[in-house]
Protein backbone atom coordinates (compact mmCIF):
# COMPACT_ATOMS: atom_id res chain seq x y z
CA UNK A 1 0.00 0.00 0.00
CA UNK A 2 0.90 3.56 -0.62
CA UNK A 3 1.06 6.00 2.07
CA UNK A 4 1.59 10.03 2.55
CA UNK A 5 3.59 11.21 4.94
CA UNK A 6 3.55 15.17 5.83
CA UNK A 7 6.72 15.80 7.83
CA UNK A 8 9.36 18.41 9.56
CA UNK A 9 12.88 18.18 8.24
CA UNK A 10 13.71 18.39 12.19
CA UNK A 11 12.36 16.92 15.28
CA UNK A 12 14.49 20.00 17.50
CA UNK A 13 12.15 22.96 15.79
CA UNK A 14 8.29 24.28 15.85
CA UNK A 15 6.19 22.65 13.12
CA UNK A 16 5.28 25.50 10.92
CA UNK A 17 2.54 25.31 8.16
CA UNK A 18 4.52 26.37 5.29
CA UNK A 19 7.82 24.10 6.08
CA UNK A 20 5.47 21.14 5.93
CA UNK A 21 7.01 18.81 3.38
CA UNK A 22 5.09 15.50 1.57
CA UNK A 23 7.03 11.84 0.63
CA UNK A 24 5.10 8.56 -0.66
CA UNK A 25 6.18 6.02 0.71
CA UNK A 26 4.95 1.76 -0.12
CA UNK A 27 4.82 0.18 3.07
CA UNK A 28 2.35 -2.78 4.72
CA UNK A 29 0.97 -0.89 7.32
CA UNK A 30 1.30 2.36 9.44
CA UNK A 31 3.75 0.86 12.08
CA UNK A 32 5.74 0.10 9.05
CA UNK A 33 5.87 4.01 7.55
CA UNK A 34 7.09 4.63 11.58
CA UNK A 35 9.60 1.82 11.27
CA UNK A 36 11.11 2.86 7.94
CA UNK A 37 11.18 6.52 9.14
CA UNK A 38 12.76 5.98 12.21
CA UNK A 39 16.22 6.93 11.43
CA UNK A 40 15.36 9.92 9.91
CA UNK A 41 15.56 13.32 11.85
CA UNK A 42 11.77 13.98 10.78
CA UNK A 43 8.94 15.12 12.97
CA UNK A 44 6.34 13.00 11.16
CA UNK A 45 2.76 15.29 11.56
CA UNK A 46 0.38 12.79 9.43
CA UNK A 47 0.45 9.69 7.66
CA UNK A 48 -2.05 8.99 4.99
CA UNK A 49 -3.06 5.76 3.31
CA UNK A 50 -3.44 6.34 0.02
CA UNK A 51 -5.60 3.48 -2.66
CA UNK A 52 -8.08 3.84 -5.35
CA UNK A 53 -8.99 7.51 -6.46
CA UNK A 54 -6.79 9.21 -3.95
CA UNK A 55 -4.21 7.49 -4.94
CA UNK A 56 -4.65 7.92 -8.94
CA UNK A 57 -5.25 11.86 -7.96
CA UNK A 58 -2.02 12.11 -6.06
CA UNK A 59 -0.10 10.33 -8.95
CA UNK A 60 -1.21 13.20 -11.50
CA UNK A 61 0.94 15.85 -8.83
CA UNK A 62 4.23 16.78 -10.66
CA UNK A 63 5.85 16.32 -6.54
CA UNK A 64 4.81 12.52 -6.53
CA UNK A 65 7.85 10.62 -6.28
CA UNK A 66 7.41 7.07 -4.33
CA UNK A 67 10.09 7.15 -1.91
CA UNK A 68 12.41 3.89 -1.96
CA UNK A 69 12.99 2.66 1.68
Amino acid sequence: MVFKVLYQKSKEEVPVRENTETLYLEADDVRDVRKKLADRPYNVEFIQPLSGKFLEYEKQSADFKLEKI
